[in-house]
């Protein structure tokens, strides 16, 4: 039979002959095509259908089909699951289905994700075995520095790389820290403000409690229970690089000429109800301060600086106040620098009522902790007087009048400034100059009520004479050493005699108020001393640690200790003496 005829008795392979040849054509040349069709078709018909049949057959071993696990794809029909849209399946039509995949009875079943933050986020099984661990290199770690990206000097999400140092911002694609990783290999990073590890360029976070250490020195952290012994420790601690240390006695860099600044932190730090105070961040954390106001940067940096002081666990044994310094530059609008000297006085003063209003503090009625430590109260006695060059009749006559009457104000104070008599002009015999000495006691005389002192402005002149009325737990003493005029600053280099302990001072309140006061003794615990010339000088300061009842002399950086019989010896300029309690012992054996 022709193979015209076969096609005529046999539609069904007609059509696929048809199909056949309209893909030959598609892939071959044109020549070639009417070959091919006629091969096809005079291929036995029973020879196909074995084809067919052992094509399905083998389709059906590789993927067997679980009708009860079958899912439809949507659009299939109405429970057909056969292509187009209709309810019965065609005859020969391919069916499309999915299959779930069925578990291996060998193979544990896969964690389920843990949803975190409303996406999946599978813990990474590296979190708690990362490699890189030995990579970092906690001599180079220095907290005390501004939070900012070394590259782009941004604060936001800083990253601290823990091989070399640095800042860097981001941890995605194309920041600065991703690219430091790549570029350095260094991998290991810790976020500043959520103190979170992580690994970069993997980015997946590092869980390790051997990393504990260095979250601790970036952000001490004090229970009540410690802070109740700190006094009573006399414990050594020691730095990563082995050196010793006592918490508390530890020096401060000076970054270019703020060794003044240093001096008074390091003596208000050693005041235990203020530094208390501000370990516990608690104790300020909730207060409430105007929108836009940058004065409380100053307590949140005053906190952090008293934390890193008597940390016990630090990687050095010194603290730079480089955050610390630049609140005060930003605070004081630049009347205090960190590149030029300043007077510790005046920064005293300033830092003092700066720290108060910030609180929350007003003159009067609201008080805080720095009130409740250094305000005391005194009686300030004021005359005017007449002009000197006026006749004696005319100033007699002017004394009668009511303007010229002694009137009386009842003043607080934060610290009590002791006036130094004239130190003298002219050398001795000798070509030398003297150095003179004068008691604490008399310098003292200025509070006693009685003792007038003439102070003069550029219109008038007044008498004026102080009592106290109350004194406060610690007592701040400003030696006046400094005296300006149009020209230069003079310093008065009068060495002034004070005992370290047993200074009574129930002489200098009024008889009315003395009753109230059941303890009027105090103790040195702090003395801050000018070296030099006025605008060339140093400071260094002596301060005793309670727990040891030792004194150590810390000037920037170098601590040591010293004998309580030199500390009378030096140019005292700012002192703060601790009132004794009744079950307080004296522990100082000076």
């Amino acid at each position: 039979m022709s193979s015209r005829g076969r096609r005529d008795r046999d539609p069904r392979d007609a059509r696929g002959a048809s199909a056949a040849s309209a893909a030959s054509s598609a892939s071959s040349a044109r020549g070639s095509s009417r070959s091919r069709r006629d091969a096809d078709a005079e291929r036995p018909r029973g020879r196909r259908d074995a084809e067919r049949e052992r094509a399905r057959r083998e389709s059906a071993e590789a993927l067997p089909v679980d009708l009860a696990r079958v899912k439809r794809e949507p659009g299939t029909g109405t429970g057909s699951g056969v292509w187009g849209g209709s309810g019965t399946a065609a005859p020969g039509a391919p069916v499309r289905v999915k299959r779930e995949r069925e578990p291996d009875g060998d193979s544990d079943p896969e964690p389920e994700p843990a949803v975190r933050y409303g996406r999946f986020d599978p813990e990474d099984q590296r979190s708690r075995h990362c490699p890189y661990l030995d990579t970092i290199n906690k001599s180079v770690l220095d907290f005390d520095f501004e939070k900012l990206c070394s590259i782009s000097l941004s604060h936001i999400n800083v990253y601290a790389c823990l091989v070399c140092g640095k800042y860097f911002q981001g941890r995605g694609l194309k920041s600065h820290a991703y690219i430091h990783s790549v570029q350095l290999s260094h991998h290991v990073f810790l976020n500043l403000h959520t103190l979170k590890f992580y690994c970069l360029p993997d980015n997946y976070e590092i869980i390790d409690s051997s990393l504990e250490d260095i979250t601790y020195v970036l952000k001490p952290t004090f229970t009540a229970q410690h802070i109740a012994h700190l006094d009573k420790q006399a414990k050594l601690s020691r730095a990563y690089d082995g050196t010793t240390y006592l918490p508390g006695i530890v020096g401060l860099n000076n970054i270019k000429a703020n060794d003044y600044a240093n001096a008074v932190l390091q003596a208000l730090s050693n005041v235990p109800p203020l530094r208390n105070y501000f370990l516990e961040e608690e104790n300020y954390r909730r207060i409430q301060r105007p929108p836009g106001d940058i004065m409380f940067l100053l307590v949140q940096r005053f906190g952090e600086l008293m934390r890193k002081l008597w940390n016990p666990r630090n990687f050095k044994a010194h603290v730079s106040p480089h955050e610390m310094l630049q609140a005060v530059v930003l605070c004081s609008k630049k009347n205090f620098q960190i590149t030029k000297q300043g007077d510790g006085v005046e920064f005293l003063s300033w830092f003092l009522n700066a720290l108060h209003a910030a609180l929350g503090g007003t003159k009067r009625k609201k008080k805080t902790i720095v009130t409740d430590v250094f305000q005391g109260s005194m009686r300030i006695f004021t005359k005017k007087l007449p002009h000197p060059d006026l006749p004696a009749e005319e100033k007699a006559q002017l004394l009668q009048n009511s303007e010229y009457q002694e009137r009386m104000v009842e003043s607080t104070f934060l610290y009590l400034t002791l006036d130094l008599p004239t130190a003298p002009l002219y050398k001795d015999e000798k070509e030398q100059l003297i150095i003179p000495q004068v008691p604490l006691f008399s310098i003292l005389a200025k509070f006693n009520g009685s003792t007038e002192k003439e102070y003069k402005t550029y219109k008038e002149n007044f008498l004026k004479r102080f009592q106290l009325t109350r004194l406060p737990p610690y007592l701040i003493f400003c030696i006046k050493r400094f005296t300006k005029n149009n020209f230069f600053v003079e310093k008065n280099p009068t060495i002034v005699n004070f005992p370290i302990t047993n200074v009574d001072l129930r002489e200098y309140l009024s008889e009315e108020v003395q009753a109230a006061h059941a303890h009027t003794t105090y103790d040195l615990i702090a003395n801050i001393v000018h070296d030099g010339k006025p605008s060339e000088g140093s400071y260094r300061i002596h301060v005793l640690h309670h727990g040891t009842g030792k004194w150590y002399e810390l000037q920037d950086l170098q601590v040591t200790d010293i004998l309580p019989q030199m500390i009378t010896l030096s140019e005292a300029y700012i002192q703060i003496w601790k009132r004794r309690e009744e079950d307080e012992t004296n522990q100082q054996g000076a």
